[in-house]
């Protein structure tokens, strides 16, 4: 079953259960795979492409949540968290902190990187490796950590 079959049967409970935050969430990826597909590039919307769509409406989401916290409308940040849950759910399980260690050491040994000018060289393998099982964000922190 696709992600997009997934999707509407998903919202179907949701509108049955009368669950608004599902709701949400799930019309928020329908909308965001619907204008991936008709945005004019040609790109085939394949399970990569949908967890990177997936990722981007996470972290849209978690901005918005840190600006609302900054705000205080723990009103509006309530409904960022409970998007950010419903999204998530259909991404892959990400790596703990451990197991994200593990990888970069892994990838770092493999090209050879020795110092933080090698950073780049890492973070390309890295971002590739691990496209939805870690945030690139956290990816990048400790790749710097481990370089230096």
């Amino acid at each position: 079953m696709t992600l997009e079959e997934l999707i509407m049967e998903d919202l179907k409970t949701a509108m049955r259960e009368k669950n608004e935050a599902a709701k949400r969430g799930i019309r928020a990826i329908k909308a965001a795979i619907l204008l991936a597909k008709t945005d004019g590039s040609g790109q085939e919307v394949n399970q990569d492409r949908e967890i990177q769509i997936l990722q981007k409406l996470v972290k849209q989401r978690r901005e918005s949540l840190e600006i609302y916290q900054k705000e205080n409308r723990e009103d509006l940040a309530q409904t960022e968290r409970e998007e950010i849950e419903v999204i998530e759910k259909y991404l892959p399980k990400a790596l703990t902190p451990e197991e994200l260690e593990a990888a970069l050491k892994e990838i770092i040994a493999e090209t050879g990187a020795a110092s933080p000018k090698d950073l780049g060289k890492v973070m390309g393998v890295a971002s590739k490796r691990l496209a939805g099982k870690a945030d690139g964000k956290a990816i990048s922190e400790m790749v710097k950590s481990l370089l230096s």
